[in-house]
């Protein structure tokens, strides 16, 4: 048994061993549990997909004469932004639209430029044009405002992102005769292809499959900068059935995370557009995993081969919420570029980047080594199936 205060002390004295969760699957294949609990301190994860759920909290500051956008309207780059919070706060949504974008009215849509987009710009250090519109106040008089920023003039620019680090997702096929655009991307009739999104054994709810160590306040790489988990993430769903290496069968749990946008990289925060359905944003995510005990080494070192992902169809099960699930496939055979579904052979395609989670937990494991980020004990645990807490469809009238 370690604790996370010894691996802390360890990593301070430049003595830690840190691998990333691709090394240690190999390191596992020749190499007993116990003896890898004495030797690795810390397992680094990583994944790069589009996370709708996703924005930015902006705050401008005051002009001259005073301004109260709350309960007004603004636009980042013509994109619409939620103005219902205060004078000079607002949040802006990764699938946020402009108002004349045509959106599916000629299907299917391109999607060119949204929220997503505006979040890009803005740690690229580019110009956005804010236009605001105001009813005036006696203490804020000022009704309407147009003026350029960056990323440097605004106070205070706050990645929260309410739904992120998805624990395992669906594979979508399209069983229909047309071809369907949806979020998981582009799916050609009658099985022409199975589209996920996923790191596999680098991804880093699948190395903590019941979030023994991930809580509240755990610190993590969130887009090329040092974030947070701020809370589980909406339609967190603990109760989700399991197999016996504790990986869920379908989606489980998800994650609130929050960071410095200004401590971010444009290259691991890129703004999506996704034909036919609309706009994304994609973000880098890496989780350190401490390495308590052998409970935990078991769990960081599952790979590909043995984790399993649903296939469910999107032109009619998905849309209709029926919770058929066609079948399951494991993330060494989605990798390799084919999957086999009702007697067809079906080429594979991600969404998310592997190449890229790759690198994200290398960055961090070299963070870690080299003693610039410690791990941060949570300050609670989520909940888990244990609890009682249910993930709750909508009521619909």
């Amino acid at each position: 048994m370690k604790t996370i205060k010894e691996i802390n002390e360890r990593i301070k004295k430049g003595e830690a061993v840190v691998v990333t969760a691709d090394e240690i699957v190999e390191l596992k294949k020749t190499i007993d549990s116990k003896k890898l609990v004495k030797e690795i301190d810390v397992v680094t994860t990583g994944t790069f997909g589009p996370m709708c759920s996703s924005g930015v909290f902006l705050n401008f500051g005051h002009s001259k004469t005073r301004i109260k956008i709350g309960g007004g309207r603004v636009y980042l780059n013509n994109v619409s932004a939620y103005a219902g919070l205060a004078a000079v706060d607002v949040y802006l949504g990764a699938t946020a639209l402009p108002d004349d974008d045509p959106r599916n009215s000629k299907h299917p849509g391109e999607f060119k430029y949204g929220g997503g987009h505006v979040i890009e710009d803005l740690v690229s250090g580019k110009e956005v044009e804010i236009i605001a519109y105001a009813y005036g106040t006696d203490c804020y008089p000022k009704k309407y405002l147009k003026t350029k920023i960056t990323l440097d003039d605004i106070n205070e620019a706050i990645l929260f992102n309410p739904r992120n680090c998805y624990q395992n997702y669906n594979v979508a096929v399209n069983l229909s005769d047309k071809t369907i655009y949806t979020y998981m991307g582009i799916l050609k009739p009658n099985l022409g292809n199975a589209n996920y999104c996923s790191a596999g054994q680098l991804s880093p709810l699948l190395k903590d499959p019941y979030l023994k160590t991930i809580g509240f306040g755990t610190r993590i790489f969130l887009g090329g900068g040092i974030g947070y988990v701020g809370w589980w993430g909406t339609q967190y769903n603990p109760g989700v059935k399991r197999r016996e290496n504790g990986v869920p069968t379908v989606p489980g749990a998800t994650l609130a995370l929050i960071g410095d946008l200004k401590q971010m990289k444009s290259e691991f925060l890129k703004g999506a557009s996704l034909t036919g359905y609309g706009t994304s944003l994609i973000v880098g995510i890496g989780i350190p995993i401490p390495i308590l005990n052998e409970e935990i080494i078991n769990w960081v070192s599952i790979p590909d081969e043995e984790i399993y992902a649903p296939i469910v169809d999107y032109s009619y099960d998905y849309p209709n919420s029926t919770g058929k699930i066609l079948d399951f496939t494991n993330y060494a055979q989605l990798k390799s570029g084919k999957i086999k579904l009702m007697g067809k052979e079906i080429p594979t395609g991600s969404l998310s980047s592997y190449k890229k989670a790759k690198e994200i937990a290398e960055i961090l494991k070299n963070w870690i080594k080299s003693g610039e980020f410690l791990l941060t004990e949570p300050i609670f645990y989520f909940p888990g199936s244990e609890s009682g807490y249910k993930f709750k469809p909508m009521k619909e009238v």
